[in-house]
């Protein structure tokens, strides 16, 4: 009988809490699109989130900096785009992919339409992502949140010229 794909999701996140995932800060930096997602059971959520979440182009944008990672999650719908900008940095041997957003922009057609800082997280409250599996292979990031939901990104290639 085939594994249903959370489940295996579901068995990869098991090993990868019990030997750690491998994941290195230098496979991150890239432009990752949101695929897909799953609640904390690793069922597949309300018919259509994917699809909404692929439609606006949802995408987690991580670049090294001197501080570590500088991370970016947007979305983008008709011309506007909502960003939020902050910091990241790799911990632990799972690893977890820690990160605090300090500004939030919406702009139109790159017009700035409103660019406010965030205040800042306490340490012990800041988001994450505990990393579960990066195949290069397939070109895929897989992590769960610190809300509990699983989420899977491909790695974004520009097109060539």
């Amino acid at each position: 009988m085939p594994v249903s794909p959370a489940a295996a999701l579901l068995a990869r996140e098991r090993q990868s809490r019990r030997d750690g995932s491998g994941i290195q800060i230098e496979q991150l930096p890239g432009c990752w699109m949101l695929q897909q997602t799953w609640n904390r059971g690793g069922d597949a959520p309300t018919p259509g989130t994917a699809l909404l979440l692929r439609w606006l182009q949802a995408s987690l944008i991580l670049s090294r900096g001197d501080q570590g990672l500088s991370i970016v999650n947007q979305v983008c719908l008709a011309g506007f785009r909502l960003r939020f900008s902050g910091h990241a940095q790799l911990k632990g041997s799972r690893p977890l992919l820690m990160f605090s957003f300090t500004s939030l922009e919406l702009t139109w057609s790159h017009q700035v339409l409103l660019q406010r800082p965030l205040p800042s997280r306490k340490p012990q409250r800041l988001s994450f992502f505990a990393l579960i599996e990066l195949n290069d292979q397939q070109g895929t990031l897989t992590a769960r949140g610190r809300g509990g939901g699983l989420a899977q990104w491909s790695r974004h290639k520009p097109e060539a010229p």
